[in-house]
């Protein structure tokens, strides 16, 4: 079988790499990308649909809001409809001191053009009538909203194909190795790609990556613990989250509950993650004390996803301290599906001139070194 040559070989088929492939693609370049599994299949497309800023550290904010420029014209990108809606995201808080906490962030993040508007105990009662009485206030960022994480990246990878890029699923990477200009990818099946720059975007398993290149970084494992209810009278019309975590939750077009807070079970070895029901359980009592008509909903479907979560919670981008040419974008610790469009983005531009109009310095691999 004769080698495939690229540009640039993405390994990793989330939102991150098959927007990456786009944004290549139509800047000219020659792009392979290869996915072990399904476009989308783990972190990208088991989360709750989150497009979200509000609730970032502040370092992620540039990145953020120059992800949610490209989330208003994703039809025009990708060329579907990949049911995105601004419908605000609505941060609760169940004590006095998470109150504070809100009012805090509020303040820490207005530099950055990000506006959170408090609601107050009254006034949260007058507007969402539905909340239960644990709730004592709450912050809303207006600009926020969801999507459906099932169409992302296929939206994005389809793009790709339509632009030029070479983009393949269930090519499972053996061996990847530097050559004297550029590298050799090896996939199970035969397949073997030569590139000039590679790009690991390979989520949780982008650690591996990096370690083949001398750069091991403390990347952990995290499951989150999913369930979605029947289709319901539609009610819930923001995106929810809650201070201190426990549980986060969306209505869907169709009318289905989307929520998950806490930790399944998961083997990065055996590519392979199950729900617990115990934490199911226990989510589900706290979205019932946070929206008491939850009460008798029917819960059809409980799910996890492998994600890869960092130390400090926030993602590892930019260039490899030890190999030219080798640029990473992986460990987005469960928050990375609204960053994947301007991560794709922001590769796009270091690969082509080695330099990046966000700000991207304080996702250095380096600081693990």
């Amino acid at each position: 079988m004769a080698a495939l040559r690229a540009d640039v070989a993405i390994i990793g088929g989330g939102v991150a790499g098959c927007s990456a492939a786009l944004h290549m693609a139509r800047a000219g370049l020659a792009v392979v990308l290869l996915e072990k599994g399904a476009f989308g299949s783990q972190a990208s497309g088991v989360n709750a649909g989150g497009v979200r800023q509000q609730g970032r550290d502040p370092v992620e904010l540039p990145l953020a809001r120059r992800s949610r420029a490209l989330w208003a014209r994703m039809s025009e990108l990708v060329g579907v409809d990949v049911e995105f809606e601004p419908k605000g995201h609505l941060k609760l808080a169940r004590s006095e001191a998470a109150m504070a906490e809100l009012e805090n962030y509020a303040a820490t993040v207005r530099p950055y053009g990000l506006d959170i508007h408090l609601v107050g105990r009254n006034a949260l009662r007058m507007e969402y009538p539905w909340l239960g009485d644990a709730v004592v206030g709450a912050s809303l960022c207006a600009d926020d909203g969801q999507a459906n994480p099932r169409l992302v990246a296929p939206a994005f990878a389809r793009a790709a194909r339509l632009a030029g890029a070479d983009v393949r699923e269930h090519e499972r990477i053996i061996d990847v190795a530097r050559l004297s200009s550029g590298f050799t990818l090896t996939a199970a099946s035969g397949l073997e790609v030569r590139a000039t720059q590679i790009v690991n975007t390979a989520g949780a398993w982008g650690g591996e990556i990096a370690a083949r290149f001398g750069e091991p970084v403390p990347i952990a494992l995290m499951t989150p613990n999913m369930i979605v209810t029947e289709p319901l009278p539609p009610f819930i019309s923001r995106l929810i989250g809650v201070v201190g975590g426990g549980v986060y939750f969306n209505q869907t077009k169709r009318g289905n509950l989307v929520f998950g807070g806490g930790q399944g079970w998961g083997d990065l070895a055996q590519e392979r993650g199950r729900p617990l029901p115990i934490v199911t359980a226990e989510t589900i009592g706290h979205a019932i004390a946070c929206i008491p008509a939850l009460s008798g909903a029917q819960v059809i479907r409980s799910w996890t996803g492998l994600e890869g979560v960092m130390p400090d919670r926030i993602p590892v981008i930019g260039p490899s301290h030890t190999t030219p040419g080798l640029w990473h974008a992986f460990g987005f610790s469960g928050h990375g599906f609204q960053l994947g469009p301007a991560v794709g983005a922001v590769l796009d531009e270091l690969v082509r001139t080695g330099a990046t109009t966000t700000p991207i310095a304080a996702f250095d691999i380096g600081r693990f070194a």
